[in-house]
């Protein structure tokens, strides 16, 4: 999104989403086979090497169909299923062991997705970038940088609404072209969405299964939208850190240095306290 989104009902709309409550972990969701990059780190500035993400035969080609996997260590011939319709979103991963997951909304942002990516590929970790389509539309080379570097690309809307003030063709729209954003820079579709302000409903997750993606909420929120300092969103992961907990951090939508320091701080400590830093993986 291109602006904060700070306005009064924002706490109110997180705290009705918090009270949706987790949803049944299922055998639909694992981790990821290989939670690191399988290949040394690259400097900045240095080319992405061809490793996770689509395969390089197969990005910017139309994909004949739209669940397409969203991870090289996939068989080519694997398509995961049509996800059910859901009541709930995940919002933790228990079955994912002595793991956790980090994930970052509404960009990508060029002032402060690379600093995020560069970050994540010096500890060699992935993450999940759950991006809104009017970001994604002017910066496709991030997303494939985020590809390439074995992140998984999610979607978060096209433009950051409210989603359940909107009708059904208007949800389908907000959803439907940040897929297909994502599958022309990528070669294919977004295999997981998260709402806006974490505000779901019916409509959303209907819609949202029949674009094949499952809803990914969060466990730990960072607040970090609200520049709390460094150091209290630092704290805020640390103190919050589980196996299975899924962490809501931004890298757009405002001013995210913060956001971009903490990062430095947290992610070291978490890989010193024994967490696999991993992205889940649709089977």
């Amino acid at each position: 999104m291109r602006s904060d989104h700070t306005g009064p009902g924002r706490r109110t709309l997180l705290r009705v989403a918090l009270g949706l409550g987790a949803a049944t972990a299922v055998h639909l969701i694992a981790a990821d086979p290989a939670s690191t990059p399988s290949r040394p780190a690259r400097t900045a500035g240095t080319p992405p090497a061809a490793a996770a993400g689509p395969p390089g035969h197969v990005r910017g080609r139309p994909s004949p169909y739209r669940l397409d996997p969203m991870t090289a260590h996939t068989p080519p011939r694997f398509r995961p299923a049509r996800p059910p319709v859901r009541t709930r979103p995940f919002e933790r991963l228990p079955e994912l062991g002595h793991s956790m997951v980090l994930s970052f909304d509404d960009g990508p942002d060029p002032l402060y997705t690379p600093d995020i990516l560069a970050t994540l590929r010096e500890h060699r970790v992935r993450a999940m970038f759950f991006v809104c389509g009017e970001m994604a539309d002017g910066n496709p080379d991030l997303l494939r940088e985020m590809a390439d570097d074995g992140h998984v690309v999610g979607n978060h809307s096209w433009s950051h609404p409210l989603i359940p003030k909107l009708s059904r063709a208007a949800i389908r729209d907000e959803l439907g072209r940040t897929s297909e954003v994502v599958e022309r820079a990528l070669g294919t579709p977004p295999l997981w969405y998260r709402a806006p302000y974490g505000a779901w409903n019916r409509n959303s997750f209907e819609i949202g299964a029949e674009l094949g993606m499952e809803p990914m909420a969060w466990t730990v929120d960072t607040l970090d939208w609200t520049t709390p300092g460094t150091g209290t969103i630092v704290s805020r992961v640390l103190d919050g850190a589980a196996p299975g907990v899924v962490v809501l951090s931004h890298d757009a939508g405002g001013n995210r240095s913060q956001s971009v320091a903490a990062l430095r701080r947290y992610l070291p400590r978490l890989i010193d306290s024994g967490y696999r830093i991993t992205v889940p993986h649709r089977v």
